[in-house]
């Protein structure tokens, strides 16, 4: 009897238990696409974020299936939209997606399928939540960015440059780049307010990356470049990084990995944060939160690496000041 009522209390006790609590016993889905191609600093942040996962109670290959894609912009959307659909051929519970253009791939195969991003500027003007508080739809996650940024980079450009007088921000077409305003605005009115006049730097392609630059470099005034976070950028960051050095162009990139592959000085988020970041949100939904509810997230952390040995080449003297305050210095 006695037995008989341990079971009859085990049994009714499982009955209460949250629904996640028993799936969890099986093993979920969950798809992550990335949108840079292969580099030691993504790959150290996927780690951080499986890590995070892991300490919330997600194993791979345990209860948490991953299964891992790659789409890049520069790569043309054909490819972006054969990637989403193999992505949700496998109807994952969840997609971690990198970039606007990996988003919008994916969105136009779901409006069901819970998307978390990272690396999106602004989802709003992107068309993939209808408001940062409460996207009310089937996508939120982390940006990688805010507004003033793109007058920022300018300004630590202006500090480093002596007689700044030309700059030129390297975006896409609008068509491209839905969110090329949320760069260029903030841009614009720093360099009224510095005294710098801007300079067109639309491109499409690496060739007409070179043309921006050369023609700062013919122009016979100091001149500036400022890279934007966009995905095919990311993708030809040697090139770029390059492209600065032979044409002697001071350039500010938006991640460290530019930094460190030779780029002058970045300012922008850290990606180990940011994936650790988006995490907690696919914990929260694989435990049957929804995106809706979920408001959009801003990156908690940004770090400024200076490249001493790119500002000893371009003969730069950085000031005490903003050596002290940043966060990395290259040798």
């Amino acid at each position: 009897m006695i037995e008989r009522r341990k079971f009859i209390a085990l049994l009714s006790a499982s009955a209460v238990l949250p629904n996640v609590a028993l799936g969890q016993r099986l093993q979920r889905k969950l798809c992550v696409v990335l949108a840079i191609k292969s580099s030691a600093e993504y790959q150290s942040a996927l780690e951080a974020f499986h890590q995070t996962l892991a300490s919330l109670g997600w194993k791979r290959d345990d209860n948490l299936r991953v299964d891992q894609f790659w789409s890049a912009g520069d790569q043309g959307h054909d490819h972006a939209l054969a990637v989403a659909k193999d992505v949700l051929a496998l109807n994952p519970d969840v997609i971690l997606a990198q970039s606007a253009a990996v988003v919008s791939a994916l969105r136009s195969g779901t409006q069901s399928i819970p998307i978390v991003f990272v690396h999106v500027a602004d989802p709003v003007s992107s068309g993939f939540v209808s408001n940062i508080a409460r996207p009310n739809g089937n996508i939120t996650g982390v940006t990688n960015t805010v507004p003033s940024l793109g007058g920022k980079w300018l300004q630590i450009l202006k500090d480093m440059v002596p007689g700044l007088g030309r700059a030129a921000m390297l975006v896409f077409p609008e068509n491209q780049q839905p969110d090329r305003a949320f760069f260029l605005s903030p841009f614009e009115e720093a360099a009224r307010s510095l005294g710098v006049k801007t300079v067109k730097g639309e491109v499409t392609d690496v060739q007409g990356i070179e043309a921006v630059f050369e023609s700062l470099a013919q122009s016979g005034v100091p001149g500036a470049v400022v890279v934007t976070p966009h995905a095919s950028l990311a993708n030809h960051s040697r090139e770029i990084v390059a492209l600065a050095d032979r044409f002697q162009i001071p350039t500010s990139y938006p991640y460290r990995y530019y930094a460190t592959q030779g780029g002058l000085v970045s300012y922008g988020v850290n990606n180990l944060d940011l994936f650790k970041q988006a995490a907690p949100y696919v914990d929260k939904i694989l435990r049957g939160a929804k995106p809706a509810d979920l408001p959009v997230q801003q990156p908690t952390r940004f770090d400024l690496v200076i490249n001493m040995k790119t500002a000893k080449a371009l003969r730069l003297s950085v000031a005490a000041g903003l050596l002290a305050s940043a966060d990395e210095v290259l040798e």
